[in-house]
């Protein structure tokens, strides 16, 4: 167990906390979530297994407060790096931007083979935790659609679409068959064309 330096307990949890999510954060980069052990995590981190179970009871635990840090770190980039006076279509593409630059960050399997690895019950915790960035996409799209910028659709199923045109990318990423600059320049094209282009008259 590492030499506590924190000056109180309390500090030295909060810090082996990070470095517990650090360690995930690195592991997902050549592993991906799916493949990661708590093993793997102690190792990485410089903990027993034992102690990080002091911390997180098991991986769907685990995964948990890592997709939590993750979805917070998102929000928080997007409101930091984004003018006040953003159009819609700006905040849209810095959206797709940084979905598809965390997706390249932190691979993790489909919706599918997560559900099936973690339980119905840890999957839909799981989007729970993802529900901010959903509710501000859906946002975006509202604000477009209220200045003129975005045709008038249903926003919650063009959020849905949009993050399924993100979706998509996730196979070529892990594959390197594109790269995120790549993806982005192709879903944010795709999805700005087809919110403001009008229908056409049947």
């Amino acid at each position: 167990m590492p030499k506590i330096s924190a000056p109180t307990i309390a500090a030295h949890r909060a810090q082996t906390r990070e470095r517990i999510l650090a360690a995930v954060a690195s592991l997902t980069r050549t592993q991906g979530i799916g493949e990661i052990s708590m093993t793997d995590v102690a190792a990485e981190a410089g903990i027993t297994r034992t102690a990080l179970y002091n911390y997180f009871p098991d991986k769907p635990a685990l995964l948990l407060a890592f997709t939590e840090q993750v979805t917070n770190s998102f929000v928080e980039r997007y409101e930091q790096e984004l003018p006040a006076d953003a159009s819609a279509a700006e905040r849209l593409s810095a959206f797709i931007r940084f979905q598809l630059d965390a997706m390249a960050e932190h691979p993790h399997p489909d919706a599918a083979e997560l559900g099936a690895s973690l339980g119905p019950d840890t999957y839909q915790a799981l989007a729970d935790h993802v529900a901010p960035m959903q509710r501000l996409l859906v946002e975006i799209l509202r604000e477009g659609m209220r200045t003129g910028e975005f045709g008038t659709a249903p926003a919650e199923a063009t959020a849905g679409l949009v993050l399924a045109l993100i979706g998509a990318q996730r196979v070529p990423l892990l594959r390197e068959e594109t790269s995120p600059e790549e993806a982005r320049d192709l879903v944010t094209a795709f999805a700005l064309n087809a919110l403001t282009t009008p229908p056409s008259a049947p």
